[in-house]
């Protein structure tokens, strides 16, 4: 667990169990009767008009199957997951969570893609570091990671779903404020 210092005083910061997620995902699609190309397939066809518009690849079953696995996975390939699940990051968390209101995913179309905003995550996070007058070193400390993994968020398209979590626990706010239904 990581310590956080912010306005409401030092507490600790919750984890995302990793390990909950890929099961939660992994109990229903076994109660689907889905092998994991087929879930795959069900994935991308979440987003099955704007697949068309953009000409885009299609998730791969193997790759999908191997996140377990892994143990981790960017916060753009977990909302695929979390879309499908209908269930909010939050519930994912294992320690201290903080209450942060209303954490129902946004509702998204056939031509669109749930997607983190994350120059909106990087620009409430500056916003809330500087006016606690912490350094990018000492908001990475508090958050378990480089400064450079925060300064990146300004134009990152993907990060990793644990940081990320991090960061929304450490701002007290729920990650759906960060995941939009993106049209392109």
């Amino acid at each position: 667990m990581t310590t956080l210092q912010h306005s409401a005083g030092p507490a600790t910061l919750p984890a995302l169990d990793f390990d909950a997620f890929f099961s939660a995902v992994d109990e229903r699609r076994r109660q689907e009767r889905l092998g994991w190309f087929e879930f795959a397939d069900v994935l991308w066809q979440q987003s099955e008009v704007l697949n068309v518009s953009l000409g885009d690849h299609p998730l791969c079953g193997g790759a999908v199957s191997r996140l377990g696995g892994r143990g981790e996975t960017s916060c753009q390939y977990a909302a695929f997951l979390l879309r499908w699940l209908g269930r909010a990051p939050e519930e994912f968390l294992v320690g201290t969570v903080r209450q942060v209101g209303d954490t129902t995913l946004p509702e998204v179309g056939p031509g669109q893609r749930l997607r983190w905003d994350l120059a909106a995550l990087y620009a409430e996070l500056n916003g809330v570091r500087s006016q606690q007058g912490l350094t990018w070193a000492a908001l990475g400390t508090i958050l378990d990671c480089t400064p450079a993994r925060l300064t990146n968020l300004r134009t990152a398209r993907q990060a990793d779903f644990a940081l990320v979590m991090r960061v929304t626990q450490w701002l007290a706010a729920p990650a759906a404020r960060f995941l939009v239904a993106a049209d392109w």
